[in-house]
């Protein structure tokens, strides 16, 4: 089975990012889940924000591929990420030609130009959302089919941003259990 690094929301690492990677673990993947904040959480929207400003974008940049360095060492890495760590997640996968996927639950970066991947790509999105609005995403899809890679696009009609996170006001029972069986079926091609 693959080997993933699974990166946290804005919201820092919470439970709901260990109960993803024992879900991931318990369909035979190998997952490793950094700390990108430290030990810190928020409890709002707000309070993440405040943290990923505080930290800064290149700092956080910086921590993923301290983690993510030795684990491709050993071979090809599927990058998956919730909305920050989605962010974070593309952004490694399209530096590394060992990549094998690119799993983005809520979240997604922009694409450089000169983009070039081939690896299969899954997004898992609410619909609408106020992070990844529509024209967003669907500028985002033809930039990465541009660039080469494989890509599937799943909205979720009236979810909220972190749809899957069962300890968010967000969270959606119906739309999360899809998304974590369509992405699971996914990465058991991978």
């Amino acid at each position: 089975m693959a080997k993933i690094l699974l990166l946290h929301s804005m919201y820092g690492l919470r439970p709901a990012v260990h109960q993803a990677a024992d879900r991931l673990r318990a369909a035979g993947h190998e997952v490793h889940v950094p700390d990108l904040y430290g030990g810190r959480t928020a409890g709002t929207a707000e309070e993440g924000i405040e943290i990923k400003e505080e930290i800064g974008r290149d700092e956080l940049l910086r921590r993923a591929v301290a983690v993510a360095a030795p684990l491709t060492a050993e071979g090809g890495l599927v990058y998956a990420g919730f909305s920050l760590g989605g962010a974070i997640a593309q952004t490694l996968a399209l530096a590394d030609d060992k990549a094998l996927g690119l799993l983005l639950m809520h979240g997604t970066s922009d694409i450089a130009d000169d983009a070039s991947t081939d690896i299969p790509v899954q997004l898992h999105v609410a619909d609408p959302d106020t992070f990844e609005p529509v024209d967003w995403v669907n500028a985002w899809y033809l930039r990465m089919r541009k660039a080469g890679a494989d890509v599937e696009v799943f909205r979720y009609r009236g979810a909220g941003h972190l749809f899957t996170d069962p300890d968010l006001p967000d969270y959606e029972p119906e739309s999360a259990e899809r998304a974590w069986a369509i992405a699971l079926d996914f990465l058991g091609t991978l």
